[in-house]
């Protein structure tokens, strides 16, 4: 008995993502002549990067290409591929990581990586809401994956802990890009100066705090620390050190 899978060169992979890994011919003929993966991929993250991925649909896609809604699923499956797709050309292959090439150490390659990671968001803050559907699947999702494995090659801890360690860093920079980029709609939103809109909310918090129910933040907001600028990157530079300080205490104790 041959199953969907067996039909399909038995990876488990749909069309798409065996067409991204050269597992697949592509279509080269269809309802719309010069309609390609490649072409409806771009198109739909032109409508993401300009409009949010919520705007992104295959009949949104279609009309943007001048075909018809039908004749995308000769190339794409559903918008769930589509959205790997794009998330794969968001991704990119990853950078080289000069610490990693020079032998400077774990906690360097690694924390390069990360910072590699926040740079990929933040040129593709819409990727930020593709629903994680599995583990990597496509090419430069593994690669991803392949160098942040790399970079805890000298860490001495094993392959299942290296695998930990991977989804707690990236765990950490998703989440970080996921709350700045937010914040950012948020003052987007208001139409003022990230600085106006930071005085604001704490001319705000100072007028509900109460001083009984709220020590700390009362007294938090009487040093004016909150309206001091720290720089765009201060809260991933800190963020990140203090996980990579975790790793690395870690890393020690299991060479002990």
């Amino acid at each position: 008995m041959t199953g969907k899978n067996d039909a399909a060169g038995g990876t488990g992979l749909s069309p798409g993502i065996e067409a991204a890994w050269g597992l697949r011919d592509r279509p080269v003929k269809g309802p719309k002549p010069g309609l390609s993966v490649d072409r409806i991929v771009a198109a739909a993250v032109g409508v993401a990067a300009s409009e949010g991925l919520g705007a992104v649909s295959m009949g949104r896609v279609a009309k943007e290409l001048g075909a018809s809604t039908m004749a995308l699923y000769r190339y794409v499956s559903a918008k769930e591929e589509l959205y790997l797709l794009m998330q794969e050309a968001a991704m990119g292959t990853p950078e080289p990581l000069p610490a990693l090439e020079s032998g400077a150490g774990w906690r360097a390659a690694l924390g390069e990586w990360a910072w590699a990671q926040r740079r990929m968001f933040q040129r593709n803050l819409w990727a930020l809401r593709i629903p994680i559907a599995g583990p990597p699947a496509s090419p430069n999702s593994v690669a991803w994956w392949e160098q942040g494995l790399q970079a805890l090659r000298g860490s001495g801890l094993s392959a299942g802990t290296r695998i930990s360690v991977v989804l707690l860093v990236s765990g950490f920079v998703r989440n970080e890009a996921t709350l700045m980029s937010d914040v950012a709609a948020a003052v987007e939103e208001k139409g003022v100066p990230a600085e106006e809109f930071m005085a604001r909310w704490e001319r705000t918090v100072r007028r509900l705090v109460d001083p009984v129910r709220h020590p700390e933040l009362a007294g938090l907001l009487g040093t004016g620390v909150i309206g001091e600028p720290d720089g765009p990157d201060h809260e991933f530079e800190f963020g990140l050190a203090r996980v990579l300080d975790g790793i690395e205490v870690f890393v020690r104790r299991e060479a002990e």
